[in-house]
């Protein structure tokens, strides 16, 4: 693909904070555009999002360095130039030059590149999960996509996304059973609005935190699994044969002084070992399918033991 033409801008995403987007035009006249997604808890070695640190501008928080670079620097590497997404990712992380994507900003960075496979996918003429299904086969040997992959929907919200008294950030559902893609949506509505329909009889919250899910204030991070339990099944469907959950326990935020510290639920204080008996405990007693930082990125020793 050869590019045309790269314009970044500064937006807004869903929880009112500045974001990057970006806009290629191939040679042939493909569109992509891509806005870079923003997470409420990040880890110490995650590569950098670039802000201005201008407190009297969005807090500080406004991204007009890293739309500087896509505009500038990055558009004046790139233009003109042709790439496959490959070569494109590896020039962009040279320019760069830094561990962390520091000096450009890991926002402008995959900004271009989500847009460029945007781009790709539109001059192709295929939709986007199977263009990225075909790199993979040409990258790593894979077989072609012809599925769409199966959505993780997150249902209910604690931790870093909700003022509420759960730990764990993200508590998903899974359709892994469902027919079709459209299918597997309609499962997670369904469940979604029935969760709602238990939290209201119960006298909870039905107020969502950061990314959509439900955020009430329950007895345990254990009792937000069991109402997830009891909406999948209110909704018609089966736990571990239908639908599976998944979690994401963001653990970062948990750890203090070499232990996993639940001050929003008020449990007792665990070890590694213990969040590991923990997660095996859960697996036993519901249908959880993946977990998600389910250490802290720095417990190298608790990683060893949870894989």
């Amino acid at each position: 693909m050869k590019i045309q033409q790269i314009i970044g801008r500064e937006i807004l995403d869903s929880r009112g904070n500045p974001t990057v987007e970006v806009d290629i035009t191939l040679e042939s006249g493909a569109f992509g555009r891509a806005a870079v997604p923003s997470g409420a808890s990040t880890g110490e070695r995650e590569a950098l999002e670039l802000r201005d640190g201008d407190h009297d501008r969005y807090l500080g928080k406004g991204v007009r360095k890293a739309v500087g670079h896509i505009n500038g620097e990055i558009a004046e590497a790139v233009v003109g130039q042709d790439f496959d997404q490959s070569s494109l990712d590896e020039a962009l992380i040279a320019l760069d030059g830094t561990e962390f994507k520091s000096r450009l900003g890991a926002n402008a960075i995959l900004g271009v590149s989500m847009a460029a496979l945007h781009a790709g996918a539109a001059e192709k003429g295929v939709p986007l999960y199977e263009y990225i299904g075909a790199l993979r086969h040409v990258l790593a040997g894979g077989g072609h996509a012809d599925l769409l992959p199966v959505p993780m929907m997150n249902i209910l919200n604690g931790g870093a996304h909700a003022d509420s008294s759960v730990d764990f950030q993200e508590f998903m559902v899974m359709p892994l059973g469902a027919p079709s893609f459209s299918e597997g949506l309609r499962w997670g509505t369904e469940i979604f609005h029935a969760l709602r329909g238990i939290l209201k009889g119960r006298g909870l919250s039905t107020g969502v935190g950061d990314e959509g899910g439900f955020a009430p204030s329950l007895k345990s991070n254990q009792d937000a699994l069991d109402v997830v339990m009891e909406a999948i099944a209110k909704a018609g469907l089966k736990a571990g044969e239908q639908v599976w959950i998944a979690l994401d326990v963001a653990s970062s935020e948990l750890w203090k002084d070499g232990q996993y510290v639940f001050k929003k639920s008020g449990d007792p204080t665990r070890s590694s070992d213990e969040m590991v008996e923990l997660y095996t405990d859960w697996v036993r007693q519901y249908p959880i399918c993946s977990i998600e930082d389910g250490l802290a990125e720095s417990d190298w020793d608790g990683w060893k033991v949870l894989t």
